[in-house]
């Protein structure tokens, strides 16, 4: 996938969690409906072949950057699961955006969501918009430290009882879109339920 795929894909994720998160309250009753999971049941929250998004109702992302660590909550922001088939290809991803629109992260991956696998980040965006200054965005970078090597997404769990997912990411992110532009290692982690 191109750079500019790349940037588009992680931006339709981006837009995917901020129309979610508008929607939060509308829709989480309903996705608990839809789920109807008990504690102790094997049922599938969706199978795998088929794409769509889900809202953690519980759970946390946490992402840390330079000296930094922000976490966002499933309780009171906004956090999705994305499942998408664009053409053929498969792509998942995670997006988050809080409760004041403030903080918002997606990373995504050209692969399905299969649980002890890991796979390789295609596309990741991190905004903060601080009150009275310029926002900050830090994007993929262009300069990977090996070529085409832009971090991995792993996933420990998928789509099990109350589980969403979880799992681990790591990548590097650059404050601009230059070539040879400094970057900077950014790891988190995701651990979403729907009860």
């Amino acid at each position: 996938m191109g750079m500019l795929s790349t940037r588009i894909f992680c931006f339709f994720m981006l837009i995917s969690a901020l129309f979610i998160s508008c929607q939060k309250d509308e829709n989480v009753k309903n996705l608990k409906t839809e789920t109807s999971l008990q504690a102790d049941s094997s049922i599938q929250l969706n199978s795998v072949s088929s794409p769509g998004n889900y809202l953690a109702s519980k759970g946390t992302l946490k992402i840390k950057i330079q000296d930094s660590t922000y976490t966002f909550d499933a309780e009171q922001d906004s956090i999705a699961f994305v499942n998408i088939n664009i053409s053929g290809e498969e792509y998942y991803g995670v997006t988050a955006i809080n409760k004041a629109h403030t903080v918002s992260f997606g990373i995504s991956s050209p692969a399905a969501p299969i649980a002890e696998v890991t796979s390789y980040v295609s596309g990741c965006q991190f905004l903060l918009r601080a009150p009275g200054k310029k926002n900050l965005e830090y994007t993929l970078t262009r300069s990977a430290p090996l070529p085409l090597d832009f971090g991995t997404l792993a996933i420990e769990q998928y789509n099990q009882d109350t589980v969403l997912a979880k799992g681990t990411f790591r990548t590097y992110l650059a404050k601009d879109t230059k070539l040879n532009s400094p970057f900077y290692v950014a790891e988190g982690s995701f651990d979403l339920k729907v009860k």
